[in-house]
């Protein structure tokens, strides 16, 4: 369906790519994987038709609906989330009102046989057949049941968009493109601004819809569940599998392991081969078997070894001072918003040493509840915070919050304290911030710098809370797998919100349940609360929070 030839990429001087080839079929759903600053987002732009290459060319049948998703977008203010969404028709607005005009121009000119009218005629009869064959004339029905499915209430089809922010938004755009019914769909972190409910419906729809789709994403488990092939952008080049991410870890181990043994095979034999010449290249009866093995090793492939990005982070939180048993107790905690109830007469207690999940459709009340333990905001009820408890929060939009125009050197240097400031640059280092990268603006960092950067920030003094809200955006697939190692091996309590079911899974061993204006404790990991509720993922929720 698109075809990929020869497609070339450089940015000043520097090669990104070089002479990649691949076609995307029908029906399929391929992940694009690769290391941060491998391409993968500049390919999918090229497909797009954002970017154009430079050298190489996309091609597709003329009526190939692509419809892309970038990574950062805003919808248009001005109009209603409703109305918004039904942009995704315009182009049957634009069809009925050019029949419209065509018609009444017929009406008006008297000229029947000339051949200009004729050509009008043929044109509203070819627009009108056009226009009465599409079956979505009728869309407002697919309008409301793609917003509901993403998470918006129906009260919120008639608000403005600009009321939202910008994750409400980017679900705005992801309906209208959805809606569209594309060929190829391209999307670029799509769960970023979802929750698990979301995820889950997103899933079901990209499975169930037919379309093919080229996806970016570093929700392990969302990759998992919805393609079925994986392209590998490194070093310049693609590896295409014809499997889904987990397989795919698999083959590429197995590809690695076999170039390496090839790799070394050919060391051994050119150092031998190099000594052989050394040895005998003044023998006179060895003249031309020396001469020989030099034109070898001028006319050899050298076997090259696939990059593997070694570069780790090393995370690891302070020792935390012993607090009391108890740091967190709510009783009968209740909280809204002038009308709006978000929740009421929240019941619980947070035993030292406990790591648990706060889960629910957003707007049910989890960042609400954290701004509650945080002091932040006022609430009704009793909420008791236990002895010495010392709180390390980390907000949704913590990365947000850096001051752009100071250095990552500045950043760190004005929250650090006592001995630590004389490890600033270790520090830096560790979190992958060495040499010139230390200098640089905050401003200039990526969605992933500046989230590993505020993660530095609340390493810097001991706690024994820690509260983290959606900590995984915007993080690769590695460096969530290190943060999580950490917060595993971490000795105090930990509260996460967050909707990545895989960083999730054996993390926390509790789960506490928003929705309905309840918060409802369950005590065992994620899937066996999914599993428990006789669902893969949370679907039984959606169906709850929609009910009058």
């Amino acid at each position: 369906m698109i075809s990929i030839d020869g497609l070339t990429v450089e940015f000043g001087g520097t090669t990104l790519f070089s002479g990649i080839s691949f076609v995307i079929n029908e029906k399929e759903r391929i992940a694009l994987m690769g290391k941060n600053g491998a391409g993968k987002s500049t390919l999918l732009k090229i497909l797009a038709g954002v970017k154009e290459p430079t050298q190489g060319r996309v091609s597709a049948p003329k009526d190939t609906v692509i419809a892309y998703l970038p990574q950062h977008l805003m919808t248009e203010d001005g109009r209603t989330v409703f109305d918004e969404a039904a942009q995704a028709f315009a182009h049957l607005h634009e069809m009925e009102a050019e029949i419209e005009a065509l018609n009444h121009e017929l009406e008006v000119r008297t000229d029947y046989d000339s051949p200009e009218y004729m050509q009008l005629i043929e044109r509203v009869s070819t627009l009108s057949e056009k226009f009465y064959s599409i079956e979505e004339r009728n869309y407002e029905a697919d309008i409301e049941k793609t917003l509901l499915g993403l998470g918006f209430q129906r009260t919120d089809f008639g608000r403005q968009t600009s009321e939202f922010s910008g994750g409400w938004r980017m679900r705005i755009e992801l309906a209208k493109l959805l809606l569209q019914k594309p060929d190829v769909l391209l999307l670029d972190e799509p769960t970023n601004h979802l929750d698990i409910e979301s995820i889950q419906w997103l899933e079901d729809f990209l499975i169930e819809s037919g379309q093919a789709v080229v996806v970016i994403s570093h929700d392990r488990a969302f990759v998992d569940h919805i393609t079925t092939r994986t392209i590998e952008v490194t070093m310049g080049r693609i590896y295409d599998y014809k499997v889904n991410y987990s397989q795919y870890l698999q083959l590429r181990k197995e590809r690695r392991e076999q170039q390496q043994k090839a790799y070394d095979e050919q060391q051994r034999f050119i150092a031998d081969t190099k000594a052989f010449i050394e040895r005998f290249k003044g023998t006179y009866s060895k003249t031309l078997q020396v001469q020989s093995r030099v034109k070898m090793l001028e006319k050899l492939e050298l076997v090259e070894v696939d990059e593997e990005d070694t570069s780790a982070l090393r995370l690891k939180f302070p020792p935390a001072p012993r607090s009391g048993s108890y740091p967190v107790i709510l009783e009968n905690v209740s909280k809204s918003y002038d009308e709006k109830c978000v929740f009421r007469n929240v019941n619980l207690t947070i035993e030292r040493g406990d790591k648990i999940a706060f889960v629910g459709r957003n707007g049910e009340g989890k960042s609400t509840l954290v701004k509650c333990i945080m002091g932040e905001i006022p609430y009704e009820g009793k909420l008791t915070l236990g002895h010495n408890v010392q709180i390390g929060y980390f907000a949704q939009n913590q990365a947000s919050l850096l001051d752009g125009e100071l250095t990552v050197f500045q950043t760190i240097d004005d929250v650090a304290k006592g001995d630590i400031r004389t490890k600033v640059k270790d520090l830096l280092g560790a979190f992958l911030f060495g040499g010139e990268n230390a200098n640089k603006k905050v401003k200039v960092l990526s969605g992933g710098e500046r989230t590993r950067l505020a993660l530095l920030r609340l390493l810097l003094e001991p706690v024994n809370l820690l509260i983290l809200d959606e900590p995984t955006n915007h993080l690769d697939l590695k460096t969530k797998d290190i943060l999580k190692q950490a917060l595993s091996d971490f000795d105090g309590t930990l509260i996460v919100v967050s909707h990545d079911r895989d960083f999730l899974d054996g993390l926390v061993s509790k789960v506490y349940e928003f929705g309905n204006q309840r918060v409802t404790e369950h005590l065992e990991g994620i899937y066996e609360f999914m599993q428990r509720k006789r669902m893969e993922n949370l679907r039984e929720l959606e169906r709850v929070s929609n009910r009058p």
